[in-house]
């Protein structure tokens, strides 16, 4: 598998080096430089999740690392199952929220963590991400313990919920956090600083877990097709993904699933507030507002790192822009639909409520919608029962970590003390 810097072209790498490196030259995010097809899909969806996952993740990595350690690859990350569970008779939402840290992010996070595994041999590594909300948590379980792999994760300070921040600024020993005191844009932005930064990206090994590496996306591909296979064996043929979108890694990974072949119709991208897509792609003028907190914080984000390659997708593919819809909900809008689940018996949290809600206002007669449900609802207990009225109780992973104290350092959202924390921390 061969990928290239979509702002430097001429920089090609493998697949095992786009894992290790994260980023490309000024930040540059790495693309395929061809997407596999899948002809056989009909008889490929009859499959159970984990021996589908390994063909098409195959279809990617195979001529590489070989099909045996990409069946390993899977075997080791795919642990927990993805069911698709009806809201109404048009909806569906497909529950990605069964692994152990209770999001979906835990897909892509157990897949990069084993391709690092596999790939960095005896190097050292720091991975260094940040997160609005779930990425956390997925990154620190899938890499706890790994004596060669230090993890820095930053995130918001007092922007997520603290349930969220519990699952993974307790841990410990090899996973260190840092509160930021502003928004998840700007922890971003630091972790672009640290990347251009040779001291820190070379003296460190950096690299990054956050969905701009290749091997989260590739890993999230599987689930697109688990969601067609269950609405397929249902009879359903015209469906329709409503993804609910903070950074856009979800909705590339569900592009590069269509582009293989797997027949999704279209896709809707559902934000909150923080509506720079949706402004986009209704009137063509990329403008970022200030990030706005909402209650759905994990799409808190203004800039999306991910969208240079929906783009670059769309222009491999002959898709234009406006095949996908954009969809924004106010907080108000968000209350009533989240309520509006409950009142049909489905719990649900604030994201996947906007993007059942999305399908509500944009599908067609013949159509059939699916919306992903991105984290149990009881990571956001405080919102759930203020909105709902009610008392959410807490799973198993959650009541482990409820009464444990935060280890987090806090800094302000300047690079030279990022840069000093890490090198006191690390070495």
């Amino acid at each position: 598998m061969e990928l290239y810097n979509l702002k430097h072209p001429s920089q090609v790498v493998s697949f095992s080096e786009a894992v290790q490196l994260g980023l490309g030259k000024d930040r540059g995010l790495f693309f395929p430089k061809s997407i596999p097809t899948i002809s056989n899909i009909d008889e490929l969806l009859q499959l159970p999740f984990a021996e589908r996952s390994k063909k098409v993740l195959g279809a990617w990595l195979a001529d590489e690392i070989g099909q045996a350690s990409v069946d390993k690859l899977v075997e080791n990350a795919f642990t927990f199952e993805a069911p698709l569970v009806a809201a109404d008779d048009k909806r569906a939402c497909l529950e990605l929220f069964h692994g152990p840290t209770l999001a979906f992010k835990d897909f892509g996070a157990r897949f990069m963590a084993q391709c690092v595994n596999l790939l960095a041999g005896e190097k050292k590594l720091t991975i260094l991400t940040a997160t609005s909300g779930d990425t956390g948590a997925a990154v620190a379980d899938a890499f706890y313990g790994l004596d060669a792999v230090q993890v820095v994760v930053m995130y918001p300070k007092g922007k997520i919920s603290e349930l969220q921040e519990k699952m993974f600024t307790t841990l410990g020993r090899n996973i260190h956090t840092v509160a930021v005191t502003a928004d998840f844009d700007a922890c971003q932005t630091l972790v672009k600083q640290a990347f251009d930064d040779s001291d820190v990206r070379d003296g460190l090994h950096l690299n990054s877990a956050n969905s701009i590496n290749i091997s989260r996306l590739l890993a999230q591909i599987c689930y697109y097709f688990e969601a067609v296979a269950q609405a397929k064996q249902k009879g359903n043929d015209e469906i329709v993904v409503s993804v609910p979108s903070g950074n856009f890694g979800n909705l590339t990974a569900g592009l590069f699933a269509k582009a293989m072949g797997l027949p999704i119709k279209r896709f809707i991208a559902a934000t909150n507030s923080n509506d720079t897509v949706p402004r986009y792609l209704s009137a063509g003028d990329w403008a970022p507002n200030a990030t706005v907190a909402t209650m759905s914080n994990a799409m808190d984000v203004s800039e999306p790192s991910n969208w240079p390659r929906v783009e670059a997708i769309c222009e491999t593919m002959g898709w234009p822009l406006s095949s996908i819809t954009g969809v924004a909900l106010t907080e108000l809008q968000t209350s009533k639909a989240l309520s509006d689940l409950y009142q049909l018996g489905y719990q649900s949290e604030p994201h996947a409520a906007i993007a059942a809600q999305a399908l509500t206002d944009e599908l067609e007669a013949n159509e059939t919608g699916i919306f992903l449900g991105t984290a149990h609802p009881a990571k956001f207990k405080d919102v759930v029962d203020e909105q709902l009225h009610i008392n959410l109780p807490l799973p198993a992973e959650l009541e482990a970590v409820v009464n444990k104290p935060i280890l987090s350092a806090e800094l302000a959202p300047d690079f030279e003390q990022l840069k000093a924390h890490l090198f006191k921390t690390l070495n």
